[in-house]
């Protein structure tokens, strides 16, 4: 049997512990987000910065599963993410030419809105605690809130819950595949290759900081058996209208912009004694959002898209809902395409003409990157701008031409022959695209002049401006069902998933030993 077969096998084989490892990290919240936090409790448990039950969870049951040779082989970082290595100790050549292989998965998610899922789904399904009762559910309500959702004949094979699609489901593939690197060494799984697999922490607040903290504090000086020559984030790759699975190669960059407009605050039935923040800064938003929707100040690319503007978060200072606010803060949600640059983006808002009328009026007008210094649950403080980094890995890069070799040889096989394609299935041929959303891909540019890591050899991507490691992505879970009431995962896309993963890194090695 070929190392192809053998993999697909055996990911075939292990599904049973991926459901088993999944459907428990999705619980564990249950455990702690009700509990009063005298008692030990933390009502956000699995979000951001409080994932360390879970992270605990999986470090004990990769050790558990044989997915590394020793305990020591896996640990938790100084920033708080997970991390594990396997490599073949048998493997004569020497650590710094071997590829370096990173996985990426993040271990958060967003607000589970347990009481949101109970009320609107009919009781039938539980977002910590999956399907419980399939006669119990509003089936037209999921329907209308995802992007897709499999006949009922079809849910044996989905877990649903909160992060099974965002993207859970990625990091326990991840550990399944590593598994079966490590058993199919005799047969040169990982001939050549070093790999470390990383569940990162506190991605969905801070895309990125997980990689940041890497190429901040470990990348600079470290030897080349440390630093990635490929970077594979395992974030969902489905898209509801164009497949499952697809191989992503690029992303738009994100960024916040925060503008904060003082005025002065005087009593509500004398607006004239004040200059009102509130109604000065509703005239920036909205003279922003025309000038979005007539794509302005917007460039767009053929490949990545066309960047985005949107309002999305708001505060005000006021001391009564009868008085003219003193200070009005909000944000715009900007996604960066090819060409633009976060400078840029505040300067379109800074040269806005409704900025420079509430200057005039008396208002102080303040036009910022915000910087992000929530601890992660390990104290760490990234400390960085919210400035996150567009990236595109070439279509021709060794890197995406293995994925879709890979792809064809552990993926391709197991299509059922003759099935007509729809839309929302697994194509039998490789689907090359990119994200919608951002991923920890952010993390990893550095400016290309910087000198501090070593990447001869590594064929890292360099724009001028940036340089990366070659990054893709191919992942279980469609793009159109994160961070929604019903979220699912479809087991079988996983079973692909930790196949792929298996075999990319050995595949890599032989067609660039070539």
């Amino acid at each position: 049997m070929s190392l192809d077969e053998r993999i697909s096998q055996l990911a075939q084989e292990y599904i049973p512990i991926a459901r088993e490892l999944l459907a428990e990290a999705i619980r564990i919240p249950a455990d702690y987000v009700e509990k009063p936090v005298s008692e030990g409790g933390d009502p956000l448990c699995g979000l951001s910065n409080h994932e360390a039950p879970r992270l605990r969870y999986l470090r004990e049951r990769i050790i558990h599963y044989g997915c590394v040779d020793r305990p020591e082989d896996v640990w938790f970082d100084e920033y708080g993410n997970l991390v594990w290595t396997v490599t073949d100790p048998e493997d004569p050549m020497p650590a710094d030419q071997k590829k370096v292989i990173y996985f990426d998965g993040h271990t958060d998610t967003v607000q589970a809105l347990r009481d949101a899922w109970r009320a609107n789904i009919g009781g039938g399904i539980d977002c910590y605690d999956g399907l419980l009762d399939p006669e119990k559910i509003d089936v037209e309500y999921l329907r209308s809130q995802l992007g897709y959702l499999p006949p009922k004949e079809e849910w044996q094979h989905l877990v649903f819950g909160r992060g099974s699609a965002d993207q859970l489901a990625g990091v326990i593939d991840q550990i399944v595949a590593t598994k079966i690197m490590r058993e199919l060494r005799p047969q040169g799984a990982l001939r050549g290759v070093i790999i470390r697999s990383y569940g990162t922490a506190a991605e969905e607040d801070n895309d990125g900081a997980g990689p940041k903290y890497l190429v901040k504090k470990i990348f600079p000086g470290a030897p080349l058996n440390v630093i990635p020559d490929v970077v594979i984030l395992t974030e969902g790759t489905g898209c509801s209208e164009k497949g499952a699975m697809g191989v992503y190669r690029g992303q738009r960059g994100r960024m916040q912009i925060e503008v904060e407009v003082i005025g002065k605050s005087c009593h509500g039935s004398m607006p004239w004694m004040g200059v009102n923040p509130l109604e000065f800064g509703a005239r920036i938003i909205c003279e922003a959002a025309d000038r979005y929707q007539a794509r302005a100040d917007i460039k767009d690319d053929a490949f990545l898209g066309h960047g985005t503007r949107v309002a999305s978060w708001a505060h005000l200072d006021t001391p009564s809902d009868c008085a003219v606010p003193e200070r009005f803060v909000f944000r715009f949600d900007r996604r960066i395409t090819a060409g633009e640059t976060p400078a840029r983006c505040v300067a379109d808002i800074e040269t806005l003409a409704s900025v420079q009328r509430a200057r005039e009026a008396g208002c102080q007008v303040t036009v910022s990157i915000p910087r992000y210094q929530g601890l992660t649950w390990q104290g760490y403080n990234p400390d960085n701008d919210q400035s996150y980094m567009t990236w595109t890995t070439p279509e021709e890069h060794p890197a995406i031409q293995t994925a879709v070799d890979t792809y064809q040889r552990v993926i391709t096989p197991h299509i059922p022959e003759g099935e007509a394609f729809e839309g929302h299935k697994i194509p039998a041929q490789p689907r090359v695209a990119r994200w919608i959303f951002s991923t920890d891909g952010v993390g990893f540019p550095v400016p290309s002049n910087d000198t501090t890591i070593k990447t001869v050899g590594k064929q890292w991507v360099d724009t001028g401006d940036y340089k990366y490691p070659a990054m893709l992505g191919i992942g279980a879970g469609f793009e159109q069902n994160t961070h929604k009431i019903g979220e699912w995962v479809d087991l079988r896309e996983m079973k692909h998933a930790i196949a792929f993963y298996a075999r990319f890194p050995s595949l890599y090695v032989e067609k660039t030993s070539a």
